[in-house]
């Protein structure tokens, strides 16, 4: 923890990226609050970081502690974009943080977890990266400014083994067991009093915000319309809101 008692920040990318994609973000950190420790990992398989047998993310959450421990730091607020998100979010279920800023996923498979299980064949199959492609050309690239879109396109390393491993619980499992999964995470995140806090990019679908607000009452939702990239397209937004999440 730093003098002045502001806790250190981890910084988890989302599915085939890698720590490049927080470099806008931690330079307007680094503008407002020098002084603060913020590490940014590869999660297991990507950039330099180990392939594991299982990306199962109860796992990855506790590779990354080990991580986050190695480095020193103790209770950070853990961000997290797409799928670095639910593994956020797994991971303050079961370690001690401050806060937790999911970066636009929604946390039940639902549509997606259907396209994701009907697409399973061709993920498996030499045509897989159609159903990445397919994917990216709904998150919202275009409207990036020019140096985010150049992130987002060569800050990345697509490979089948993570598409299959990081949804392998949408693959495996039914939404009812993973909503299960999600509401106790979040429960235990709710009971310990951790804030938490959801920057989407749209506005929530009805049901689930009423599942979220219910399993875990204290959320607050931030609407920041555009890309599924809000770190890269408004930095200087998530920076100012990562300064003010997680102090008592």
């Amino acid at each position: 923890m730093t003098d002045d008692n502001r806790p250190p920040l981890v910084l988890l990318h989302g599915l085939t990226f890698d720590t490049r994609q927080w470099d806008p973000v931690r330079r307007e950190l680094a503008a407002i609050e020098p002084a603060r420790p913020v590490l940014a990992l590869n999660l297991p398989g990507h950039g330099d970081a180990p392939r594991l047998p299982s990306y199962d993310m109860a796992e990855v959450a506790d590779v990354v502690h080990e991580q986050v421990t190695g480095e020193g730091l103790v209770q950070p607020i853990v961000v997290g974009h797409s799928v670095g998100a639910v593994v956020a979010t797994t991971y303050a279920a079961r370690h001690p943080v401050r806060g937790v800023v999911n970066l636009d996923q929604i946390l039940l498979p639902g549509p997606f977890g259907a396209a994701v299980r009907q697409a399973e064949p061709t993920l498996r199959g030499p045509d897989w990266r159609q159903v990445w492609d397919g994917m990216l050309a709904g998150m919202g690239i275009e409207a990036l400014p020019a140096e985010a879109r150049q992130i987002v396109t060569t800050a990345t390393d697509p490979r089948p083994d993570l598409l299959l491993g990081y949804w392998g619980e949408i693959l495996r499992g039914s939404d009812e067991g993973i909503s299960a999964e999600r509401q106790r995470d979040l429960r235990s995140i709710g009971e310990r009093g951790i804030p938490y806090r959801w920057v989407t990019s749209s506005e929530p679908p009805p049901r689930y915000l009423t599942w979220l607000t219910e399993t875990l009452p204290e959320v607050v939702v931030t609407v920041l319309p555009g890309s599924h990239f809000p770190h890269l397209a408004e930095p200087a937004t998530i920076a100012r809101l990562l300064a003010t999440v997680g102090y008592r």
